[in-house]
């Protein structure tokens, strides 16, 4: 994401630091019944983890999917969190799993994470360690991508978590990643695909671009999240 920017002169950085080769910074380890993935962990590692896929495998599926092989190779979920692109995949999984950010200065939820389009809580200087994924056998990420660059139009994240179902959607919100407390509530009631059928997703707050109007992703989220609770 960094050096298109630069191309497009939006960014102009006197110092680049490459931080990806950082020890303490890379890999999985399993604290627990929770998953600790390094920041600088790259998709590619992500996806191809055994541990990952043990203890969620909807994360390796997620990680999987994202961009292109030379992309997955060389993005990092730190990397990909900290930018905070509104259609981003990872947003989605760590709202929808409801993680936890680790910096070098404290411990951020997930719910507390995200504060609008390419913006979220860290200060200045904090740098993203590590990321925590709660354990969940039972969730499925799925997303219509754009067909050039492979960014969600339309990403949603179904869970079955210890604090109930989460639903998160990525790709189509002004704001970014959000919640959908509509699906939850009806997939409480009934986890099926047609318990979705009569839960309204309002264009209101959704983007529209030249890839698709508000009104087409509303139609993309329903179906990307009908996706996602058949495929658990």
């Amino acid at each position: 994401t960094l050096l298109p920017t630069m191309k497009q002169h939006l960014a102009a950085p006197t110092d680049l630091v490459d931080i990806r080769q950082i020890p303490e910074m890379k890999g999985v380890c399993p604290d627990g019944d929770v998953l600790v993935i390094g920041a600088a962990t790259t998709h590619a590692e992500v996806a191809g983890n055994a541990e990952v896929k043990r203890m969620c495998p909807a994360l390796a599926a997620l990680a999987a999917g994202i961009g292109d092989p030379a992309v997955r190779h060389m993005g990092t979920i730190g990397g990909s969190l900290a930018n905070n692109d509104p259609a981003a995949d990872y947003p989605a999984a760590l709202l929808g799993l409801d993680g936890t950010v680790v910096t070098d200065r404290r411990e951020i939820p997930a719910a507390e994470f995200f504060a609008g389009m390419f913006t979220t809580a860290l200060e200045e200087g904090e740098i993203i360690t590590s990321v925590r994924f709660p354990a969940c056998a039972e969730a499925a990420y799925m997303k219509f991508r754009n067909p050039a660059s492979r960014y969600a139009m339309a990403g949603v994240m179904v869970a079955k978590t210890a604090g109930g179902i989460r639903v998160a959607v990525t790709g189509a919100g002004e704001d970014g990643v959000f919640r959908h407390e509509g699906m939850e509530a009806a997939l409480a009631a009934d986890f099926s695909p047609a318990a979705l059928d009569p839960v309204e997703v309002p264009a209101d707050g959704l983007l529209s671009d030249i890839h698709g109007d508000a009104a087409y992703r509303a139609n993309l989220v329903k179906v990307m999240a009908k996706r996602a609770v058949a495929a658990i």
